[in-house]
């Protein structure tokens, strides 16, 4: 079992959207583990079986749930397909978005039904997502809201503007958020990871730009998903149950902000 604050959190039922694969799936896996229930909320119904299946055959408890962050009907039918089998949801994390299939390109050339569907995902998807959680988790007057930031916004990362501005949106949707539901016992945080090296191809990332930003990093190695393990359960535990409203980066000291 990964070692995590208080012994674990079992039986916790933890949502992670975008957790057929890369940094949602290394959560989802991490979160069974530590003895939750892991809803894997993935918009590629085979992609998210797959990953329900690994934690199932580990030991862990899992449900695989299709959804499309950006549709509000396919939110709430998760949230409530979540709770009639659970009667709750006690950890939410907005990890989905689009990047992966993002092509680098000055901002002047991108196209705008691409900055359209980047912000409907990234920003108005995780505000649905947050938005649906909140009663369940007001109702059992504890919850936990972590979305998945970006370091980029603090390095001024170039060519990627339409993802950067999406992601800079959840600094400050974090902390009205965490201001809003505080009094009813849900912390909201923000996680900026680095530059973080999955299993997801990235075919306009160079091994030349991947070995340039290693280099800007304190910790001179390539960022793995079990990086930003540790702080998502800490968030999502009791242990940070006076932590809100704060943005944490992980990035091996790539940027100091």
């Amino acid at each position: 079992m990964i070692e995590s604050p208080n012994g674990g959190l079992p039986d916790r039922v933890a949502i992670v959207t975008g957790a057929g694969q890369g940094l949602g799936r290394a959560f989802a896996r991490a979160f069974a583990e530590t003895g939750a229930i892991s809803i894997v909320a993935e918009i590629d119904k085979t992609r998210g079986d797959n990953v329900a299946r690994e934690i199932e055959q580990a030991g862990g408890q899992a449900m695989p749930v299709v959804v499309d962050i950006g549709d509000e009907k396919s939110v709430d039918a998760m949230v409530q397909a979540v709770t009639a089998k659970f009667g709750r949801v006690d950890i939410l994390v907005n990890n989905a978005a689009v990047f992966s299939t993002l092509k680098m390109r000055p901002f002047t050339e991108i196209p705008l039904d691409e900055w359209e569907r980047v912000l409907r995902v990234n920003i108005t998807g995780t505000y649905l997502c947050c938005r649906a959680v909140a009663a369940p988790m007001k109702a059992r007057g504890w919850g936990r809201i972590i979305n998945i930031s970006s370091g980029s916004i603090t390095l001024g990362r170039p060519n990627y503007l339409h993802y950067t501005t999406s992601k800079s949106a959840l600094i400050g949707m974090s902390r009205s958020m965490a201001r809003e539901l505080g009094p009813s016992g849900i912390t909201v945080n923000a996680i900026l990871p680095g530059a973080t090296f999955t299993e997801v191809p990235r075919e306009t990332v160079t091994e030349a730009q991947k070995a340039q930003l290693i280099a800007m990093q304190c910790v001179p190695r390539a960022q793995t998903p079990g990086d930003l393990v540790g702080t998502v359960l800490f968030l999502a535990s009791e242990s940070s149950a006076f932590v809100t409203g704060q943005s944490i980066t992980v990035d091996g000291g790539c940027t100091h902000s």
